[in-house]
């Protein structure tokens, strides 16, 4: 049950997109935009007047306070307004969600008796509508995890001024923070596909927007897993009691996570801008932590005191550099494409091993062929190794509605 309803591509009206977002550490592909519903008409006195009043007070302020902020809360703005901004959304949010699940209570017909429409940002079409009350949850709890990404990326901007002293840098507390927030947006998106896409038909669900779609809600949650993996990298970089071992693993792992995201976007429609630098920005993450696992695993290899053991640490090292470089073209084609973003001062992983994987490479490609010949060095990078992942998302569960 349930009716869609779709409006041609946009032309300009409710979905405004920016030119520009600013400094990028954590890729938001927009936000979707909630329009007005009338659930006093819908529903008349089915339901509690003090229920139908409290969920109209709580919608509307949703949808005044996500209008205001939607079309600029991508940009970047370091104050510290935005932040408590996005807290007063992402609360509003958790607010309602209770309260709209009573219209679910006991199998009540009232579930596809409002009409809910939401502006897409990845869809070739501007909005799309319907009268299911699950169209409602989820876009309420992928409007939840993208607002905590967005916090995540005010976060993680580094922070000062460089002096030729001082590195702009993001403190431990901000790492820390961001890695709890990456888990619960994971959550929130785990929740969307496990628990509320299949409460939709097959036919249902090929009518969603491509931003509801399964395989964007998965590699959104993918993204989180990979981005925290990226902050606890950097964070053992630092650490002089991190092996190099558990680099490694880390790197390996952060591998698996992006190149998941990667698989799950693979042959969707992605549009209206926000799609494609949605792709764009997995695959430059991609190849990013490729560099760095290959990195870790060749100085790894390079510990060994075989031949082969030393060809093949070159050879890893060399995938690293080949990596590295083509991760500066792709984070350039990501931050080129509409709308256009930058890529704020490095800190953490990419930061060291900007200056680490071509020096290190250079040093030991030129010792290694210094002792032995050209023939015997692997050219073929050897394989990655396979670490079961271990960053989960934190566990969501809807609110309870208790039966009647």
């Amino acid at each position: 049950m349930g009716c869609f309803a779709s409006t041609p591509k946009d032309t300009g009206g409710n979905r405004r997109k920016p030119t520009s977002i600013g400094e990028v550490s954590v890729y938001v592909p927009g936000l979707r935009i909630p329009r007005p519903v009338e659930f006093s008409q819908a529903i008349g006195d089915q339901l509690p007047k003090t229920l139908v009043e409290r969920l109209t007070a709580l919608r509307t302020r949703i949808v005044v306070m996500a209008n205001q902020e939607g079309p600029t809360i991508t940009r970047t703005r370091r104050k510290t307004q935005h932040g408590s901004t996005l807290s007063d959304l992402h609360q509003a949010l958790v607010d309602y969600l209770p309260v709209l699940l009573e219209l679910t209570k006991d199998g009540s017909h009232l579930q596809f008796n409002v009409h809910f429409v939401w502006v897409n940002q990845e869809d070739e079409e501007e909005e799309t509508a319907m009268s299911n009350i699950w169209y409602e949850v989820l876009s309420v709890l992928h409007l939840m995890a993208m607002l905590q990404m967005s916090q995540a990326n005010l976060l993680l901007l580094p922070r000062g001024f460089s002096d030729g002293h001082n590195h702009p840098k993001v403190s431990e507390e901000n790492r820390r923070a961001s890695i709890d927030i990456f888990l619960k947006a994971a959550g929130y998106l785990e929740c969307a596909v496990k628990n509320v896409l299949p409460q939709f038909s097959a036919e249902q669900r090929r009518s969603l927007p491509v931003d509801l779609a399964e395989g964007v809600l998965r590699a959104l949650c993918l993204q989180a897993l990979g981005q925290g993996v990226d902050i606890q990298l950097g964070m053992a970089i630092d650490s002089s009691k991190a092996t190099l071992a558990v680099k490694r693993r880390l790197a390996c792992e952060m591998v698996k996570y992006w190149q998941q995201a990667q698989d799950n976007l693979m042959n969707l429609p992605l549009a209206n801008g926000w799609g494609e630098k949605h792709r764009l920005f997995v695959k430059w993450k991609y190849v990013e932590a490729k560099a760095a696992a290959y990195y870790y695993h060749g100085l790894i290899l390079d510990e060994g005191n075989t031949e082969k053991s030393h060809g093949m640490a070159v050879a890893a090292l060399q995938a690293a550099d080949e990596c590295f470089k083509e991760s500066k073209k792709a984070s350039e084609a990501f931050n080129a494409s509409s709308p256009t973003s930058r890529t704020p001062p490095l800190f953490g992983t990419m930061k060291y091993l900007t200056e680490k994987i071509p020096k290190d490479t250079s040093s030991k490609v030129r010792i290694n062929r210094d002792l032995y010949s050209y023939e015997k060095i692997m050219e073929t990078a050897p394989t990655l190794p396979d670490f079961a992942l271990a960053l989960k998302p934190d566990e969501y569960q809807l609110p309870l509605v208790e039966s009647s």
